[in-house]
């Protein structure tokens, strides 16, 4: 049953996954929310764990950075390991005024300058978006829990550094809150299988702010944002 990237056995990852970029996260995550937790997977050190939160089986998962990383996984999760829900949890740098650090953001679309989607050989651009499903059980969670979100659209980036400093203010222009650089590749992966995806993400950065979040506050302290994806399970 192993695949070149997750050595886990048939049953052992829940249909529903939660997908941090960061595998500490994903450590931290299980450990701290889950009980009966077995890990399922340490190849590359991408840690995944299997658990129980509030009696409903449920996955955590690391993906690694960048949209080949995350196409990576979560086609192995839904075609070899039947995952009908992955759901990303990760940090996002705003392009948005209005989003401060800590901030939560619900993606319902992923813009890109990735050419991830040449594969399915369509003529036209594929819109990427979130589950309904997925994205109306978080809202309507994040609600009762007195979390404030903002949903709306976000860019994955194939580029990290970019040579271009002010490629984001366009973006900016057009809407898009936030950047991250995986969300797009989760979304058309889902997409093509019949599976469901969302991205929650916390705002660690911001292009209009000087503070940024340190490693180990992404790691440990966007709990809020954890909180609202432990419960789509």
């Amino acid at each position: 049953m192993a695949t070149p990237h997750i050595e886990a056995k048939k049953g052992e990852i829940a249909e529903t996954i939660l997908l941090p970029g960061d595998p500490l996260r994903a450590k931290f995550m299980a450990y701290n929310y889950l009980e009966n937790v077995t890990q399922f997977n340490a190849t590359r050190n991408m840690y995944g764990f299997t658990g129980e939160y509030k009696g409903k089986r449920i996955s955590i998962m690391g993906t690694g950075m960048g949209i080949p990383s995350m196409g990576i996984y979560a086609y192995e999760l839904i075609h070899e390991y039947g995952v009908k829900n992955l759901i990303r949890v990760g940090s996002a740098g705003a392009y948005s005024k209005d989003l401060n650090l800590y901030d939560i953001v619900i993606a319902m679309g992923s813009s890109s300058d990735s050419n991830f989607a040449h594969q399915f050989q369509l003529e036209g651009n594929l819109s990427a978006t979130a589950s309904w499903e997925l994205l109306s059980k978080a809202v309507k969670t994040a609600e009762e829990k007195n979390i404030p979100v903002t949903v709306g659209d976000v860019f994955s980036s194939d580029v990290f550094y970019n040579s271009n400093a002010d490629a984001w203010k366009g973006w900016e222009k057009m809407g898009i809150l936030a950047v991250e650089m995986e969300s797009y590749g989760l979304y058309l992966t889902a997409k093509a299988a019949g599976a469901n995806a969302l991205t929650i993400l916390t705002i660690s950065d911001s292009f209009h702010l000087e503070t940024k979040t340190t490693a180990k506050e992404r790691e440990t302290s966007f709990t809020k944002m954890m909180e609202i994806a432990l419960e789509l399970g």
